[in-house]
């Protein structure tokens, strides 16, 4: 699964588009220098959200939108249209 759909799968299952849990996250303390182990807990008690889920959000909670290239323009299911993640909704990423 793409880092980006990570994040697409957390917004249908949640209704939350990850940038409202950057600013949830950041509602309780949490932002850059947090450790994973508080967001990934918070994370899981308060939406159910397990690992691979919590860490994609735990990455734009504590290091923002960019990622790394190794993925990007990759075909295949773990390959990222940008090394720039979409925080404000899937329906509404230009790169789909």
């Amino acid at each position: 699964m793409s880092f980006q759909a990570y994040l697409d799968n957390i917004e249908t299952k949640t209704g939350l588009t990850p940038r409202q849990f950057v600013a949830l996250a950041a509602e309780r303390g949490f932002g850059p220098g947090t450790k994973a182990t508080p967001i990934l807990e918070w994370l899981k008690d308060d939406y159910d959200l397990g690992r691979g889920h919590g860490m994609a959000l735990v990455h734009v909670i504590t290091k923002g939108p960019q990622i790394g290239d190794t993925h990007v323009g990759r075909s295949g299911p773990h390959g990222d249209n940008s090394d720039t993640l979409w925080l404000d909704g899937a329906a509404s990423n230009p790169n789909p």
